[in-house]
């Protein structure tokens, strides 16, 4: 059996982690540059609660006692927990396997490598070293662990190499140094590399808001984003604030950053086709086209809020024929920005004439937005240059392949048809900041649910996500920060856009 190293694969979160090592491998000061203090349970820190101090063997069994309640009732919650203990004993590695299975957490087992002069080395400078007959014992027991590991069942087993390496530190989910392990993840051959592009959905600009806005444009460019997106609703949706909170109408706000010349591609995600006239939103798109530099793209779908439509005055049809307006405004965007001034006419589209200036001065990518398999999928596979799909892994396989087949339907390349996905990830740049931001945006949901949806962590526990997300052919990622309140949070997102880069 060959470990992976611990360093270069993204760790999954939350999970039952069992550390595995002699003494002075190197675990405990590994565990501290990577956890949270309240995830790690160690059987040392156990023994100095319900014993004299770490070292009194006498109160082992009540520490591990303790020690098992803790890890059952952690995991039975779905939050992260750290075993800090030798690891060595096969019967107890089972039991956590056990709690892992019941609580439906992933199992990871860390095996620590570092060599046998490194240890006793540690060894020798604690204050209370461990008899060197058991330290040896210990090494000797690693000698089998390989093997062990192999049959029991874990869902990861990685390794760590501690040797020499000081306190043994690895490199946190952020990928910080914190010793001399370091953070490396290399590009899986084939995988694609995917645009980013900010998606904002709350606008905490205080006393000057074009400032605000401009800022957080500039730092996008800063941060790698290729491009910036505004959602296009009139009322601010409940999945990210409450009714009276600001959100600006979107294509004004985008004319006013395009003459920031960012570099940034500028656009809606997504417009419901219930809000503005076809040919007026063919010539609002053109503009912002023009004004841009030819870097618009223009995200479209059926809407789906009818409190928004009530609360305006506007008519909100059946679903049946927001879709039928959906290919109604699809097929006149493309009209108005052809060529020429000639009449056009189709089954459902009859203009008298097609005279749209300016033109848009580049090919202005139409993206699909929503994912009903029976209509909207099939719309985006005969009409769209894209299709917007939810970013969670299980839910794009199925809607992938529901859309290849529709493109295999209407006779078209499911290759011309670009997927992207809208992701609303908590990313922190600390443990500390990930669960405070957990905390602070769950609401009445259960942290450890929120955490999952949000996929919280740091920005190298996204890396691999966004990565698997490439390799399905994802071509573009929008990104929805939930906890955006200032421009120095966009720079969260840097250290996994450069990785994808």
């Amino acid at each position: 059996m060959e470990l992976d190293r611990a360093e270069q694969v993204a760790t999954p979160d939350p999970a039952l982690v069992v550390l595995i090592g002699p003494s002075g491998s190197g675990k405990s000061s590994w565990a501290a540059g990577r956890y949270l203090a309240r995830e790690i349970v160690s059987s040392d820190q156990l023994r100095s609660i319900v014993g004299s101090g770490e070292h009194d063997l006498d109160a082992s069994a009540d520490a591990f006692s303790l020690l098992d309640q803790i890890v059952a009732a952690r995991a039975g919650r779905g939050l992260t927990t750290v075993i800090d203990t030798l690891g060595l004993d096969s019967g107890r590695r089972a039991s956590y396997l056990e709690i892992a299975r019941r609580a439906r957490l992933p199992a990871v087992a860390v095996v620590f490598d570092a060599d046998q002069a490194t240890c006793r080395d540690r060894n020798r400078a604690r204050d209370q070293p461990v008899p060197a007959q058991v330290l040896m014992a210990q090494l000797r027991r690693m000698r089998g662990i390989t093997a062990e590991l192999a049959a029991e069942g874990f869902d990861q087993v990685l390794r760590v190499d501690t040797s020499g390496a000081g306190g043994g530190r690895g490199a946190d989910r952020g990928g910080r140094k914190t010793g001399q392990t370091k953070t490396s993840v290399e590009s899986p051959a084939g995988a694609g590399q995917p645009e980013f592009v900010l998606q904002l959905s709350r606008f905490e600009w205080g006393d000057d808001p074009a400032a605000w806005i401009k800022s957080v444009a500039q730092a996008a460019a800063e941060a790698g984003f290729q491009g910036l997106a505004l959602m296009d609703h009139l009322i601010q949706i409940p999945q990210v604030g409450r009714a009276w909170e600001p959100i600006p109408e979107p294509l004004v706000t985008l004319g006013m950053l395009a003459g920031l010349r960012t570099g940034l591609r500028l656009g809606t995600l997504a417009t419901p086709v219930t809000f503005r006239a076809p040919g007026v939103l063919a010539k609002s798109v053109a503009t912002l086209d023009v004004l841009c530099g030819g870097r618009a793209f223009c995200g479209i779908g059926a809407g789906w809020w009818d409190r928004e439509h009530s609360a305006f005055g506007l008519p909100f049809p059946p679903a049946r024929d927001r879709l039928d307006q959906l290919e109604v405004a699809i097929e006149t965007l493309r009209v108005l920005w052809q060529p020429g001034t000639k009449a056009y006419r189709s089954d459902r589209v009859q203009l008298p004439e097609t005279t749209c200036y300016p033109r848009p001065v580049s090919a202005v990518p139409i993206i699909v937005g929503g994912s009903g398999e029976r209509r909207t999928l099939r719309i985006a596979a005969r009409l769209g240059d894209g299709c917007n799909l939810p970013s969670d892994l299980q839910v794009l396989d199925h809607k992938l392949s529901v859309l290849r087949e529709h493109c295999r339907a209407v006779g078209r390349d499911p290759a011309d048809v670009q997927v992207t996905v809208l992701d609303v990830p908590v990313i922190g740049r600390s443990r500390e900041h990930v669960a405070a931001a957990v905390e602070r945006l769950r609401g009445r949901s259960d942290a450890a649910a929120f955490a999952r949806r949000h996929h919280a962590g740091l920005a190298a526990d996204h890396i691999a996500r966004y990565r698997q997300l490439a390799e399905r052919g994802v071509s573009t990622i929008f990104v929805a920060l939930p906890d955006l309140a200032e421009p120095d949070d966009v720079g969260r997102l840097a250290p996994v856009i450069a990785a994808l880069a």
